[in-house]
C-alpha cells in the first residue's frame, strides 16, 4: 500500500495549532488581569477563547498523536497485508476530502471523528453524551461530535466533483463512505443505526474484507486514470510525500 501525505501541511499546521495555543492562553491571562477595565477584559476573553477553538480545531488534526491519519494508516495496512485488493493507494490531506483510499475495488472515502465520551447514532441524528471529566469539556471548547452524516454527504459529492471534472471519461466507479473513530473506546459507540456505515478504527479491516469479497474490480485503465488525477492533485512529485 502506497501512502500519500502532505507533510508540508501537517507540519504547517501543526505548528500553527500550538503557536495559536499558547497565544490563546496569553490573551485569555491578560482578560484576567485587566479586570479592572471590563470592556477590554471582556473583549480579550473573547478574542482568547475563539484562539483556543483555533487551536483545539488543528490540534486534533495535526497535533493530536496518533493523528486521525497515522491511526487509519496502521488499520490499512494490515488489511492490506492479507492481500485483499491488487492494488491500494491511501491520500491524505491533499484532495478535496482528508483521508480517502483508492483501491482496484473501487474509492473509499474515510470520514475520520476523535470526539470522546458515548456516541450515539440514530439515521442521520447523532448524539455525544460526556461523562465524568470529559463533561467539562462542553465548557472548556472541546469539540462536538457535530453532524458525521452531513460531513461524509459532502465529501461524496466534492469527490464526485472532482471525477467529473478530472477524468470524465470514467463512466462509473465504485465510492464507499465510512465515518470511523479513531480515539474513543469501542465500547462507547452505539453507531450501528447510523445511515451511512460507522465504527471504531480497529473493524475497518473485516468491514472492509467483507464488502470487497463481494465487489469487483473496476477495469484497470479507470483505476489507472483517477489515480494519474488523484496524484496530480496531491503534487505528489512537489510537496506530498509517498511511503
Amino acid at each position: 500500500m502506497e501512502i500519500i501525505r502532505d507533510d508540508l501541511k501537517i507540519a504547517r499546521y501543526r505548528q500553527l495549532g500550538v503557536i495559536t495555543m499558547f497565544v490563546s492562553i496569553g490573551v485569555l491571562l491578560l482578560g484576567l488581569f485587566v479586570g479592572s477595565a471590563q470592556a477590554w477584559s471582556l473583549l480579550a476573553l473573547g478574542a482568547g477563547w475563539l484562539l483556543a477553538q483555533v487551536s483545539l480545531y488543528l490540534s486534533n488534526r495535526y497535533v493530536r498523536k496518533p493523528r486521525p491519519d497515522e491511526a487509519l494508516d496502521e488499520a490499512l495496512q494490515k488489511l492490506m497485508a492479507e492481500k485483499v485488493v491488487k492494488r491500494g493507494r491511501v491520500y491524505h490531506y491533499c484532495l478535496p476530502t482528508p483521508h480517502l483510499l483508492l483501491t482496484s475495488e473501487g474509492i473509499v472515502i474515510l470520514i475520520a471523528k476523535y470526539q470522546r465520551g458515548v456516541i450515539v447514532a440514530d439515521g442521520d441524528k447523532w448524539r455525544q453524551t460526556r461523562t465524568g471529566l470529559f463533561n467539562l469539556n462542553k465548557y472548556l471548547g472541546q469539540e462536538s461530535i457535530g453532524n458525521p452524516t452531513r460531513e461524509a454527504e459532502i465529501a461524496l459529492q466534492g469527490i464526485i466533483n472532482f471525477l467529473n471534472k478530472e477524468v470524465p471519461q470514467v463512466e462509473e466507479v465504485p465510492i464507499a463512505v465510512m465515518i470511523v473513530f479513531t480515539t474513543i473506546a469501542n465500547n462507547q459507540l452505539d453507531v450501528q443505526r447510523s445511515r451511512i456505515p460507522a465504527m471504531h478504527v480497529s473493524k475497518v479491516k473485516g468491514y472492509l474484507k467483507q464488502q470487497w469479497t463481494k465487489s469487483k474490480s473496476i477495469p484497470k485503465q479507470d483505476y489507472e486514470a483517477i489515480q494519474q488525477a488523484f496524484d496530480k492533485a496531491a503534487r505528489v512529485n512537489e510537496f506530498a510525500s509517498s511511503e
